[in-house]
């Protein structure tokens, strides 16, 4: 929803789909990237920025006042912008070649690789964070935003990742939250693949 990502072309490209100059260096294919890893973000201003997927939400409070006490990887699209936990948050897009899911129960789970059909480039909509770590140490932080599924991922999770048309990227960085709510919405059915993922080692990065 997603529960892993892979982003194996080079960052490069990435830049150059989103229109961008600047390239962090000494960024390698990933076929396996969890949370609690940084990830590449695209932010506000059009930036390619390093960010931990998962935020930990030191100082947030739910709606009845209490501390949120666990760390967020995905925030759902229907409560994102009401919920007092997200207040403040930024908006940016995660790119990604695709996911992976499981299903079955445990010791018997089975991986699925979900990926466009046409090869894009994947932007899964995200808010940011920051968090004032102990020793005064930043941590910029992202978590990614969830909804329904499209029929193609229907079978494999009861969720999956808001993801951005390359059109609606400014939109969603800048936009008012009324248009940025429009765009939550699930993928369009047949545009994605679901296969099996057998081939993927879970131990490497």
């Amino acid at each position: 929803m997603p529960g892993r990502m892979f982003l194996e072309r080079p960052l490069t490209e990435v830049a150059s789909a989103l229109g961008i100059d600047d390239v962090p260096q000494n960024e390698t294919p990933r076929r396996n990237i969890s949370p609690g890893e940084d990830v590449i973000a695209c932010t506000p201003g059009h930036r390619l920025e390093r960010m931990r997927w998962g935020m930990i939400p030191v100082g947030r409070v739910n709606a009845r006042g209490r501390p949120v006490l666990e760390t967020i990887i995905n925030a759902r699209s229907e409560t994102v912008f009401d919920k007092t936990a997200f207040e403040g948050v930024g908006r940016a897009v995660v790119p990604a070649d695709g996911w992976y899911e499981w299903t079955g129960k445990a010791r018997r789970k089975k991986a699925w690789r979900i990926r466009p059909k046409s090869g894009e480039l994947l932007l899964f909509a995200a808010i940011t964070d920051v968090w004032e770590a102990p020793g005064g140490r930043t941590v910029h932080q992202v978590a990614t935003v969830t909804c329904e599924p499209s029929a193609d991922v229907r079978d494999v999770h009861h969720r999956m990742g808001v993801l951005i048309a390359a059109d609606a990227l400014e939109t969603w960085l800048h936009g008012e939250e009324h248009l940025a709510r429009n765009l939550m919405r699930p993928f369009p059915d047949g545009r994605l693949v679901v296969e099996p993922a057998d081939d993927v080692d879970w131990n490497a990065p």
